[in-house]
């Protein structure tokens, strides 16, 4: 018997489906999400006001809030990653340069190993 067709044990002829018992997951704009937080922590509305207004559970409101106070301070943080790419880059610009050298130079030494006049055994 396959479960997209079973029916409620009481009858009525109600459909249980898998797909309908799953709700799927509502997304939110990170823009969304500030601008609720900011009206929390600023005061405008509260936890339960907010939640009940835009429909969204205080669990997951105070989630955001608490996420939002945890990484504030990046805000102010200085770009370690672009320093760390540019020390990158001058390295490797280094190899490639010392890689090209001894490239032309075990290029030099083929060519003068080719013109020697070979032994006739």
């Amino acid at each position: 018997m396959d479960p997209k067709n079973w029916t409620h044990p009481l009858g009525g002829g109600v459909e249980f489906r898998k797909e309908s018992m799953m709700k799927e997951r509502r997304k939110y704009d990170p823009e969304f999400k500030v601008r609720v937080v900011l009206e929390m922590i600023s005061g405008q509305k509260g936890l339960m006001q907010a939640s009940r207004e835009y429909g969204i559970k205080d669990t997951v409101l105070s989630r955001w809030k608490q996420e939002f106070l945890e990484r504030a301070s990046q805000v102010f943080e200085e770009p370690k990653a672009a320093d760390h790419a540019e020390e990158r880059i001058t390295e490797l610009e280094r190899m490639v340069g010392k890689l090209t050298m001894q490239l032309e130079m075990a290029k030099k030494v083929l060519r003068y190993s080719d013109t020697r006049p070979k032994r006739s055994e």
